[in-house]
């Protein structure tokens, strides 16, 4: 089936459709990445990008077209990326030709930003609705895109061995199946898994130490994480009776939340890998089973009402400028502003 059967022109359809948080989050799996939509249309300078996200800390823009690559697109999602200074870039076509692959890979291996390169496609099976699939064509390098300050070359034994620990999970999780898929692994101590919302992932976590550990965490990184962070306390004796007893971190110094439970875990002993890989996937399933239907469902204010109950609070406390009533005209100019600074990790 052709990709405009369904979608026949890129701003009015396909980007509105892949901004739903729907299939932002199959992206987002896809790829490897936690995506929380900024906003579509977003302003950078004179132009506007497709899609501008942001993937915990980091802001990435998404470009996207119906057609296969070309120069115009490139130019664009350059620029975009220039001027909100994204550290990710992803480039959605429905064909990525010889010469635009060999730009990413370029780009990947001569900056510090990472970029993607995916072609869509519909599926049909008989009379069934066109299912769209993403198909990964670039893809920045574990090595080549270390953490940030860390030369490929300088990466220390205790990284080399967090990628290799992941490198043995991703293999591990395809093997076992389940309703995860992989990752690409990095030398991280964390390894990120999709539970279809960009509200809250489940972050894998593995601390090389003589007191080392592994841990199994829900991850709440969203711009309201206190509000689903409460949302869930309040189910807190049903959730740990489902569970087990958990730890629970609202960080509200860092606007992120975590749920999470720990084991201790030589890292080092390779040997005992394979039952740490079973451990974590075991708990990953049952974090994805019992928070991911509870986290879609908290009914968060839209953008607007935050914006304006923001704009109350500060009326209340006698520190506005202007007239009370100039509140529509701050909710319509802030839609545009730069994403939030969210925690580091």
């Amino acid at each position: 089936m052709k990709i405009r059967d369904l979608w026949s022109d890129e701003a009015r359809d396909f980007t509105p459709w892949l901004a739903k948080e729907e299939n932002l989050s199959l992206l987002a799996e896809t790829i490897g990445l936690n995506l929380e939509l900024v906003g579509m249309e977003q302003r950078v300078g004179p132009f506007k990008a497709d899609i501008v996200a942001r993937d915990g800390e980091d802001i990435v823009i998404i470009e996207n077209q119906l057609d296969a690559t070309d120069h115009r697109h490139l130019g664009q999602l350059l620029v975009y990326a220039a001027g909100r200074t994204a550290q990710k870039v992803v480039w959605v076509a429905r064909q990525v030709t010889d010469e635009y692959r060999k730009v990413i890979d370029w780009l990947n291996e001569e900056t510090k930003t990472s970029f993607w390169a995916l072609e869509v496609e519909l599926w049909r099976i008989g009379d069934s609705a066109p299912a769209p699939k993403f198909n990964v064509v670039c893809e920045p390098n574990e090595l080549t895109k270390a953490p940030t300050g860390v030369e490929p070359s300088e990466l220390s034994g205790t990284k080399l061995l967090q990628l290799d620990f992941w490198k043995g999970f991703t293999q591990f999780l395809e093997e076992a199946g389940g309703s995860f898929n992989a990752r690409k692994p990095f030398p991280q101590h964390w390894y990120d898994l999709s539970i279809g919302t960009s509200r809250a992932h489940i972050s894998l976590t593995a601390l090389v130490a003589k007191s080392g550990r592994i841990g199994c965490e829900l991850y709440i990184g969203h711009s309201q994480a206190d509000a689903i962070f409460d949302r869930l306390q309040q189910e807190h004796d049903q959730i740990e009776a489902e569970l087990g007893a958990l730890e629970w971190h609202p960080l509200p110094e860092k606007k992120s939340c975590r749920i999470a439970i720990y084991r201790q875990a030589d890292i080092e002993a390779r040997e005992s890998w394979p039952q740490l890989f079973a451990w974590l996937l075991e708990r990953a399933e049952k974090f994805k089973s019992v928070f991911a239907p509870r986290v879609k469902a908290v009914d968060l204010p839209s953008a607007d009402q935050t914006l304006v109950a923001a704009l109350d609070a500060v009326v209340a406390d006698e520190r506005v400028v202007g007239p009370a009533s100039d509140r529509s005209t701050f909710v319509a100019s802030s839609r545009d502003d730069a994403p939030r600074v969210d925690d580091a990790r």
